[in-house]
């Protein structure tokens, strides 16, 4: 037991910091409700950490937005209740609201970026919450100023003059920290507050959450799909699947000794040590999440589950206590951990790429050079590597080393400095696209962080591949459709989704579709950017297994950019 847990047993008993009790959500849509929470029980008591995990759609979020009344207009409780620290926050209207938002809980967004007014100073933003609780304005500005020093930023006064944007994705997720715990709220609810963040960032973050956490006694709902993130910060931890809580309990007791299928398959997803994709394959969730306001008259989970039965369709399960508070709503939990793999683990033998000898890519001496407020920024100095047929190289580092501007002089989307040298299987590359041949321009392609801002959202999915096709196969007619059809096919994505637009798809399915349109010109060298940093653990699983499996039967070399270093050593 964590010495936090410790002393909440040991501390007088105190409210609860969050409550809630047989909670239903819905989203009214074309006039229909559509279900996201169903009978949604949990409580944080007072100092303790809890964590919400589950796949993307599972309704976190929307629990986290429930629980300080911030849904969406289409949003409606349909039931239930909320208490925070003691007061029934569905109860309340007008000022006491705004009040108790004010002052009793706080939130911290998966993207600090947008959760700051990009047009005002940090420190005017820092220095509002003082004010609205009654500081006067000089008095405010000074508490802001010793607020963005406890989350440790060292040059506080100058970091109070500049605007979010100048700020790096760390240094703006320590903010909105600060903003948070500015009225020392009895709850802080974090969402996502690591995702898209690199190693040490996330880790420095981390820590920092851990000692405020303790210094300001406040209790944390942390919402999470990173599971080792979980299993470090939380006491306890829910398992949530279709807006019903099926596993809770202890965190180090549900992650070692699960009783649920859904949790033993989200595990099995992670990448473990020494695991690459030579020794097999990641395993998966077979299937997707039902869809909001889908009639499951069972047990939630179990068209994906290979355990369920008749039983489990019809009927269901209540929550087993199978010892020490940990409990699990499943009709065979007793077996859970014996579920069978969805995802064959062996991968099949593959032939031995053809190779002249000669590195796919080499890259001699590269450097980049950029300007700003009249000084010399370095990039990149001197960046020398060769990647061989069929190789990864994974290419690691944190936020602000350079890799995304190295991936960007690859590609000839930006031209390194004078001096560099690049070539693709032994012949020169010009710096930059326009300059480079088709074929050369077909050879090196690359798949996106952000698959949102990749994809053209007006476009529909047949229409973003065939466009691909054309432009790097020189494809047409009946034969671009064929090779749309086997693409499609060789990344999983079923044919109903080639007339929708991006919009209508899942964060794995809209990657898929990036990762058919990469290879739609059959490349030599793929640069895969932090494809997965901002999937759920399921859907990182597939993808992995996909690039793998694309791999092998391509020939296809990587260089493979993330900043989660389980992920680069499976590839």
């Amino acid at each position: 037991m964590s010495d936090a847990s410790a002393a909440t047993i040991d501390a007088p008993a105190r409210e609860a910091a969050l409550d809630v009790r047989e909670l239903d959500v819905a989203y009214r849509v074309r006039g229909i409700n559509r279900q996201v929470l169903r009978s949604l029980s949990f409580t944080v008591a007072a100092g303790e950490s809890y964590g919400l995990v589950g796949e993307s759609g599972c309704g976190k979020s929307t629990a986290a937005l429930a629980a300080v009344r911030y849904l969406p207009r289409n949003g409606r409780v349909l039931g239930g209740s909320v208490s925070v620290a003691g007061r029934d926050l569905l109860a309340m209207r007008g000022e006491e609201l705004r009040k108790t938002r004010a002052t009793a809980v706080s939130m911290v967004y998966q993207d600090p970026g947008r959760a700051l007014n990009p047009s005002i100073q940090v420190g005017r933003q820092v220095a509002e919450v003082y004010e609205i609780a009654g500081a006067s304005r000089s008095d405010a500005r000074d508490r802001a100023e010793q607020m963005l020093r406890k989350v440790q930023i060292a040059d506080a006064g100058s970091v109070m003059r500049r605007y979010p944007h100048q700020l790096s994705g760390g240094m703006q997720q320590r903010v909105v920290i600060a903003m948070a715990l500015a009225s020392n709220p009895a709850l802080l609810i974090l969402d996502e507050p690591t995702t898209g963040l690199d190693a040490t960032v996330e880790a420095e973050v981390l820590d920092l959450v851990a000692a405020l956490r303790q210094e300001f006694s406040s209790s944390v709902l942390f919402i999470s799909h990173n599971l080792g993130v979980i299993s470090k910060m939380c006491d306890r931890v829910g398992v949530l699947y279709a807006g019903k809580l099926v596993e809770e309990g202890d965190a180090q007791t549900v992650f070692n000794d699960p009783h649920h299928p859904y949790t033993v398959g989200l595990l099995r997803c992670l990448p473990r040590g020494g695991q690459r994709k030579d020794h097999g394959r990641l395993d998966t969730i077979p299937g997707f999440l039902p869809v909001p306001g889908a009639d499951l008259p069972g047990c939630v989970f179990a068209e994906r589950c290979a355990f369920a039965d008749d039983r489990c369709r019809t009927e269901p399960p209540p929550p087993v206590d199978v010892g020490g508070g940990h409990t699990s709503r499943c009709w065979y939990h007793e077996k859970a951990q014996s579920l069978p793999r969805d995802t064959p683990s062996e991968l099949p033998p593959a032939t031995a790429p053809t190779s002249n000898g000669k590195p796919v890519l080499r890259a001699e001496a590269l450097s980049k050079t950029f300007r700003q407020s009249g000084q010399d920024v370095h990039a990149l100095t001197g960046v020398s590597l060769a990647i061989h047929p069929g190789e990864t190289l994974g290419l690691v580092g944190e936020s602000g080393s350079g890799k995304t501007t190295f991936a960007r002089c690859l590609l000839g989307i930006t031209a390194p400095d004078e001096g560099a040298s690049l070539e693709l299987e032994g012949v020169a590359l010009a710096p930059q696209t326009g300059k480079r041949s088709g074929e050369q321009v077909r050879a090196i392609q690359i798949v996106f962080q952000n698959p949102d801002s990749a994809l053209n959202r007006r476009h529909t999915v047949r229409r973003i591949i065939g466009r691909a096709l054309t432009k790097l196969a020189g494809l047409k007619g009946d034969a671009r459709e064929q090779r749309l059809q086997e693409l499609t096919s060789s990344v999983k994505l079923a044919e109903r989704f080639l007339s929708v637009r991006p919009s209508s798809l899942s964060g794995g399915l809209k990657q898929r579709v990036a990762i058919a349109r990469a290879f739609a010109g059959n490349p030599k060298l793929v640069v895969c950017d932090e494809p997965t940093s901002a999937l759920d653990v399921s859907v990182q699983a597939t993808i992995l297994n996909l690039l793998a499996e694309l791999q092998r039967d391509q020939k296809v070399s990587y260089l493979f950019i993330s900043h989660d270093l389980g992920v680069v050593r499976y590839l």
